[in-house]
């Protein structure tokens, strides 16, 4: 019996993905198992390395530092506008590593899912991934399944960890900022925790937002080229813009001088937040990404994100100060200057 009938007989018949549903066989270990690892993921994530079908991947890679970054992704809606978390887990993953400056190369997935998830939405979610994993060019190439009883998951939870490699002479880290050194960021910030809100069964209200989800690496492999000396790199993806200026501040022991003016915000962004009490420096992102860089990288560096399609906005919007509070001050519009400090609690349930 040749390997292919052998998985064929093993897999049996075709899964109704039009309008099955997730039972706890599928996270047995057993038939049912095998017919959703080869009828689904295998299809949808189709390579070299998963389709030897072992426990582990092994790969071969370059010289140099290596990275690794993992993720869990819990979210609700799970399909949202502008994307969904089986899209939303690779992007996230993949920005994690793209922000030491590193290539992505290899994902991991883990999938929970929940008895009664309609089969339908998870092929959605998996072809969704598949699509985003080829167009950054990240081959996802070994993971897991495992299914809770009814009403004790969310539907699905996806976790991701991904592997890169660092290119020579690149060193970015969240303890570089120095004083003097100017902020930028890539674009509009608050998109994503937005596109996510106006979708929530108990805050539906009227946006043309769409989530801001999408892989930096490439955007980052061109900032690198024309500034290989970027200081430090993030994305404000949960706690938003002031989160990640509040992280830097504390691993640089340094403070922040921002002006309000200059931070890219959607006049819909804007008007969401004034209407649900919310601050828009606060809320997530997932296509976004700050950059500190010394004074004399500056022109160059924004002229490179600029030239991207995912930092066409990008603007500078402050600089690194001395301060030994390691406080996040903001020039606001009509003069004045506050405080940005920690996020106290969630501003919401959680959206990333």
């Amino acid at each position: 019996m040749t390997e292919a009938v052998a998985i064929k007989k093993l897999s049996g018949p075709k899964l109704n993905f039009k309008n099955g549903t997730i039972d706890l066989a599928h996270g047995s270990g057993g038939r049912a198992m095998a017919q959703l690892i080869d009828q689904l993921f295998l299809v949808a994530f189709n390579n070299e390395w998963l389709n030897q079908k072992n426990d582990q991947a092994a790969f071969s890679v370059s010289s140099g530092r290596m990275v690794i970054a993992t993720d869990a992704h819990v979210i609700s809606p799970l399909f949202f506008p502008g994307g969904d978390i089986g899209s939303l887990s690779v992007h996230g993953t993949i920005n994690d590593i793209a922000m030491s400056g590193a290539k992505p190369l290899y994902l991991s997935a883990s999938f929970i899912l929940e008895e009664g998830f309609p089969l339908a939405d998870l092929q959605k979610l998996v072809t969704s991934m598949a699509h985003a994993a080829k167009q950054a060019n990240v081959a996802i190439i070994t993971g897991d399944t495992k299914v809770v009883e009814r009403g004790k998951g969310d539907g699905v939870f996806i976790t991701t960890t991904g592997i890169g490699m660092v290119p020579e002479g690149v060193h970015i880290s969240g303890n570089q900022a120095k004083p003097g050194d100017h902020v930028i960021v890539s674009g509009y910030v608050g998109d994503h925790g937005v596109a996510i809100m106006s979708h929530r069964n108990n805050l539906q209200f009227q946006t043309t937002i769409q989530s801001d989800t999408a892989s930096l690496h490439d955007l980052v492999a061109c900032m690198i080229h024309a500034a290989p000396n970027i200081h430090c790199l993030r994305d404000p993806t949960r706690g938003g813009l002031a989160t990640t200026l509040n992280e830097f501040a504390l691993q640089s022991q340094v403070g922040f001088m921002i002006d309000e003016r200059k931070i890219p915000i959607r006049t819909e962004v804007a008007s969401a937040c004034e209407l649900l009490g919310l601050d828009a420096l606060y809320v997530a992102n997932e296509g976004k990404c700050v950059a500190i860089c010394d004074p004399s990288d500056t022109e160059k560096l924004l002229a490179a994100m600029m030239s991207h399609p995912l930092g066409l906005h990008a603007d500078v919007i402050g600089e690194v100060i001395e301060d030994h509070r390691h406080f996040v001050q903001l020039k606001t519009k009509i003069g004045g200057m506050r405080i940005v400090d920690w996020l106290a609690g969630e501003q919401l349930p959680r959206i990333c």
